[in-house]
């Protein structure tokens, strides 16, 4: 399963509004495509954002080469690529993973640049920037995937027997290629374990109900839809084990930022004495914040929630509120798996370590 693929320097994003009736890939070979991909959900996920970011930084610059002037000052070059991390940055405001990918392209560039004497940049200097930018956004795609099957590793093994149950999407589709919660799931489902997955719809997108189910469909990893509503009278019932979710940004107290209705899971889990575990790779803590109050939360189109498949399901006229993602609390999860370990509480104590040491 390929949410994106690279080939001759364009990127082909397998565009999950079509999944799962439709596998179409759309080439997004220029920067307006790569951004236009990221905003309207093409693609989705935080880690898989991040990396189409770092990809886009590379075809963005790519891109304008045949309109530069050689040899080109470095102001204008400086010029250049601000223009370029202001577009993609703008995309989606809460998935760190964007913002730490550009802040890795960016010192590959200025690393770059600094080497410079002074004066004007010559066309293959531009040529040997560009092998890096490429270099280190591939880089940041093979990391991605290595960091999966360590999550999967280290998840799998907290995992119980019987009923799991996971939001939104998180597999193969939302990362470099294998999976955060999903990927967890895949693990210990390889590993043998008898479970059985609950699988939110995550309304109003339905990533749940359109692209999770696909990944299970196709692992064969047996599964229900339920509605999100439904959630909290199973785990009345003893019918969910545990909860596994994804994270857009984790911040340094382990307050998460996940799709909408992550927060309403967590109180329910904990009103049932249920463990609820954030699988997430380093990339997405954002340490600078040391709390979940200071996460932008994304609002997104009223239509997505007024409309389905473009047919309006509500009165002509009527308003909605599109909240894309709410925030956690740490007090609320039973641990964070990441690449480097996992992380149990106290957070603001434990990240630091898990982190520097794992």
């Amino acid at each position: 399963m390929k949410a994106f693929y690279w080939e001759n320097s364009s990127l082909f994003i397998l565009d999950q509004r079509k999944l799962p009736l439709k596998e179409i890939y759309y080439k997004a070979n220029t920067l307006k495509k790569v951004r236009y991909s990221i905003k309207e959900m093409l693609v989705r996920g935080a880690p898989a954002i991040g990396i189409v970011t770092a990809i886009g930084v590379y075809i963005g610059l790519k891109e304008a080469q045949s309109k530069l002037t050689f040899p080109l000052a470095k102001k204008n070059l400086l010029s250049l690529f601000v223009r370029i991390e202001k577009s993609l940055s703008s995309a989606r405001p809460t998935a760190v993973n964007l913002f730490w990918a550009l802040k890795r392209m960016k010192g590959v560039f200025q690393g770059f640049i600094n080497k410079i004497p002074e004066g004007n940049l010559g066309q293959r200097a531009f040529e040997e920037l560009l092998k890096s930018l490429q270099k280190e956004a591939l880089s940041i795609w093979e990391e991605d995937i290595l960091a999966n099957f360590k999550m999967g590793e280290y998840g799998s093994n907290l995992l119980p027997e019987g009923g799991i149950l996971t939001h939104c999407n998180t597999g193969a589709l939302a990362t470099g290629g294998y999976g955060t919660a999903l990927g967890v799931i895949r693990r210990a489902y390889e590993k043998g374990k008898k479970i059985f997955i609950w699988v939110d719809e995550t309304r109003p997108f339905l990533q749940g109900a359109r692209l999770t189910a696909w990944e299970l469909s196709k692992l064969k990893i047996p599964y229900k839809i339920i509605t999100d509503n439904s959630a909290g009278y199973l785990m009345k019932k003893g019918k969910v084990r545990a909860i596994i979710v994804g994270a857009d940004r984790i911040a340094s107290n382990g307050d998460t930022a996940n799709k909408i209705g992550t927060y309403s899971l967590s109180v329910l889990a904990k009103e049932h004495g249920i463990p609820f575990y954030i699988a997430a790779p380093s990339s997405t803590f954002d340490l600078t914040l040391a709390s979940g109050e200071g996460i932008p939360v994304e609002v997104r189109n009223e239509k997505e929630v007024l409309t389905c498949k473009r047919k309006l399901i509500a009165p002509a006229g009527a308003q909605a509120m599109n909240l894309a993602f709410d925030v956690t609390p740490a007090e609320n999860i039973t641990a964070i798996i990441t690449e480097k370990g996992i992380i149990v509480p106290p957070f603001s104590q434990n990240i630091l370590n898990v982190l520097k040491n794992g």
